[in-house]
């Protein structure tokens, strides 16, 4: 296992919100992180698609991921601040985000994070593009 998914699953394995939407962790290398969120009555609107809150969690949290893997050992990531654009909400199958880091700084760590729905015969589309920053932290655990 690589090392860089071995730190991100320790940390994602405590996050309480992830393991209520029932996302999982699919991929992990230095600067990238793919998470999945499958359709549920968990995260959807008052229409049933995804909740654009689910989105930008997921997306959150992929960014986040992506920039802790660049991040110095003993420390996690905060997010500052982000921006999200939506584009679409779907129904049915999952929404698949993938964080990549843009530029890993000392001090903070920006990102991006795409959001797509796959649904059942595999076809991707947009959802949400997200642009975050990210503050590395001392680990306190």
């Amino acid at each position: 296992m690589q090392p860089e998914f071995a730190r991100v699953q320790a940390s994602f394995e405590r996050q309480g919100m992830m393991r209520h939407l029932g996302a999982r962790l699919l991929r992990v290398e230095l600067g990238l992180c793919e998470l999945a969120l499958p359709y549920s009555d968990k995260v959807t609107q008052q229409q049933d698609g995804f909740h654009g809150g689910a989105m930008g969690a997921l997306a959150d949290i992929a960014g986040g991921y992506a920039g802790l893997t660049v991040a110095p050992e003993g420390m996690e990531v905060v997010t500052a601040e982000y921006k999200i654009n939506f584009f679409n909400s779907f129904q049915g199958g999952e929404l698949r985000a993938t964080g990549r880091v843009l530029k890993a700084g000392r001090r903070i760590i920006v990102t991006a994070a795409e959001v797509v729905h796959i649904d059942a015969d595999g076809q991707q589309r947009a959802c949400a593009m997200l642009q975050q920053t990210l503050v590395p932290v001392p680990k306190t655990y």
